[in-house]
């Protein structure tokens, strides 16, 4: 569910996820007792000065309670801006006003579920921001946890968190944080120093004439996060999150904050024909201080040359140690023309759907054809087989894929890239020890290599060794912070492992950051089923299926849910319609989750064994919860044995 939907006109009872802003007038009561008709004049000016900025920021005024305003907004961010920005205005304003009675407030704001009344909200959400509106000072703003946890990168203020409350009529308790306003004369904590050897290669601006010539940019980009992830003893964060800046602008400062780096690394890049010109500089993301810039002129032919040096002089800047890497355990071509259809293949692959996979499988082959030992060319080949094994057949296309891994180790035995598209193979066709020898290779041979540290994690929880499981998926999402995949499988982690809390709450973040990723609609829906709120679980999904009818996540998502609740025509219509599904790794999935739900062990036996044969299994299927019923078949342990996870 989206912190950011519009606000519409909801039906009555029709539960949602709101931002809550409690409003209260500091002294009002006295002054009402002691000089009612002035009491009356403050607060129609307190009124008149107030609603301005309820509709500047998106908010909906539901109602006033004497001196006190109740609003919600969709998004805690807009809650938050709102509240700082009331709460400069009325300071200025009572420095200089010649009003006799000044204008003082209070502000509480809780993110939460509510319930629409008429044209009221009701729930624990509203009853919390009322609890928490005392806690703050006069010209003060107090907010909960779960605004913390979405604002805490994003205002200009600082926040202190406050000593425990108990809230009156609250049953659980509730972490508080006061927002530090900028007349505060006490001394409040500086903000950490953000570590400089923590670096993001941000998205190089192409000013190519011909704009067709982007994908060079973003190859270049991917292609320095790959040089400088081997400087030993940086963390760099992976391409996902660092392609989430491209043509945003945002200051540097900013980006530091919410990727948690001390340095970054950008420029541009110019194309025309066979030249062409690379600008790159390094910043200090905690002063925005240049640390070192150059500009490059060459031919197409020395762009690995440009790269060599962009990472010796970021090594050089940040006094750290480049690895002596050899030419071909980088693993990259002297073929230009090849090295270009490469770029193009690898910027299709990032797509991810079904039809880039199958037209970056053809541009790595045309490059391989410029270029037969082109190891990185042979990695990626083998990562889009095993993407288009989804679609289509599962175990053939996994064999194609492995061909090529098995050319890159032979090319270049030294090869990180290689050997994680060896693992990558292992794991989908449940060679689980030869998986997790490929991958600690991989890690040895570059630390910042995330899509190791998945499927490390992959691995653990698969045989329930849920800490280091969740130890890697955190490592990786620490890489890959803006990641939905990353996220998404670390809250999946989360949740089988009992901390459904923990995966909602990390879910709800990305959904912040990615509203209407239907990936994460997915991974909240299965929360909700964990924790039967199965209300709460068909708004998501039909919100989620509205956007996109045929997703097949949400499409299995809302059979499943029909059958928990009990609605066994409407589960099995979606079993119907999902029969016809492409691809048999789709259908089989969809029988064996839905028959489980259902209650149909049989049924979902016999999809399960189907899926031990294309090895198209779900890798935690030993010990998520919502699957105990099928674990009390006998029949389950003869499929554990088939894969190889039985005891």
């Amino acid at each position: 569910m989206t912190l950011f939907l519009a606000v519409q006109d909801l039906s009555q009872g029709e539960r949602r996820l709101a931002a809550v802003m409690f409003t209260d007038m500091v002294g009002y009561t006295a002054l009402t007792q002691s000089n009612e008709s002035q009491a009356l004049q403050v607060l129609d000016r307190h009124n008149r000065l107030l609603r301005p900025f309820f509709h500047k920021f998106h908010g909906r005024e539901v109602k006033t309670i004497g001196d006190s305003f109740l609003v919600e907004f969709d998004s805690a961010l807009d809650a938050t801006d709102c509240a700082i920005e009331i709460q400069r205005y009325l300071h200025d304003y009572n420095l200089s006003s010649r009003d006799e009675w000044r204008i003082t407030l209070r502000i509480g704001i809780h993110l939460g579920d509510v319930v629409r009344s008429g044209d009221d909200i009701l729930g624990d959400a509203v009853n919390i921001a009322s609890r928490i509106q005392p806690l703050a000072d006069p010209e003060g703003i107090c907010v909960s946890d779960q605004v913390w946890g979405q604002v805490r990168n994003k205002i200009s203020q600082g926040l202190v968190k406050l000593a425990p409350q108990d809230l009156k009529n609250i049953s659980f308790p509730v972490d508080v944080y006061r927002v530090v306003m900028p007349w505060e004369k006490q001394d409040t904590e500086s903000p950490a120093q953000l570590d400089s050897k923590r670096i993001a290669v941000l998205p190089f601006v192409s000013l190519s004439p011909d704009p067709n010539d982007e994908y060079f940019a973003d190859g270049l980009t991917e292609e320095l996060i790959t040089r400088v992830s081997l400087v030993k003893g940086l963390e760099v964060i992976a391409r996902t999150s660092a392609m989430n800046y491209k043509k945003k602008e945002k200051n540097v400062s900013q980006i530091g904050k919410e990727l948690k780096v001390g340095t970054v690394l950008e420029g541009s890049v110019r194309k025309a024909g066979n030249r062409i010109r690379v600008s790159a500089q390094l910043i200090d993301a905690n002063t925005e201080g240049h640390m070192w810039a150059e500009n490059y002129d060459r031919n197409l032919d020395d762009v690995f040359e440009v790269q060599s040096s962009v990472a010796e002089n970021v090594a050089g800047a940040l006094k750290v140690k480049l690895l002596q890497v050899k030419g071909d355990d980088f693993a990259s071509t002297a073929n230009p023309e090849a090295y270009t259809l490469y770029l193009k293949a690898m910027q299709l692959y990032h797509e991810g759907t079904e039809s880039d996979y199958r037209d970056a499988i053809a541009w790595f082959e045309k490059a391989l054809a410029k270029d037969p030992n082109f190891v990185r060319a042979y990695a990626g080949l083998a990562h889009a087989w095993r993407g288009v094994a989804s679609f289509e057949d599962y175990v053939g296309s996994n064999m194609k894929g492995e061909a090529a891994a098995r050319r890159a180790l032979e090319l270049a035995p030294g090869s990180a890239e290689a050997h994680a598209a060896m693992a990558s193979i292992d794991m989908a066709l449940d060679r689980f020890e030869e998986g997790r020898q490929e991958m600690e290779k991989a890690v040895q041979l570059n630390p910042n290599l995330f899509q190791a540290y998945l499927h490390l994690g992959e691995i653990h929880c698969t045989f329930g060794r849920f800490d280091e499981g969740i130890a890697n998926y955190q490592k990786a999402f620490n890489l890959d912070p803006l990641s939905v995949h990353a996220g998404y499988f670390l809250a999946h982690a989360l949740r089988v492992a009992g901390r459904v809390d923990d995966a909602l709450d990390l879910l709800r973040r990305l959904d912040a950051l990615h509203p209407r990723n239907l990936t994460i609609y997915d991974g909240i829906a299965t929360c909700y089923f964990q924790t039967r709120e199965f209300d709460k679980c068909a708004e998501l999904i039909e919100a989620g299926l509205r956007a996109d009818p045929d997703n097949p996540l949400l499409r299995v998502d809302r059979g499943c849910m029909y059958a928990f609740m009990g609605k066994r025509k409407e589960a099995e219509d979606d079993l119907l319609e999902l029969s016809h599904a492409k691809g048999d790794a789709t259908r089989d999935n969809a029988q064996f989750f839905i028959r489980v739900a259902l209650g149909d062990i049989d049924e979902a036996i016999e999809a399960l064994m189907r899926q031990a044969g294309t090895h198209a299994w779900y890798f935690m299927i030993k010990y998520d919860p919502l699957l105990e019923a099928l674990r009390k078949d006998p029949r389950f342990e003869i499929f554990c044995k088939k894969v190889g996870i039985a005891d």
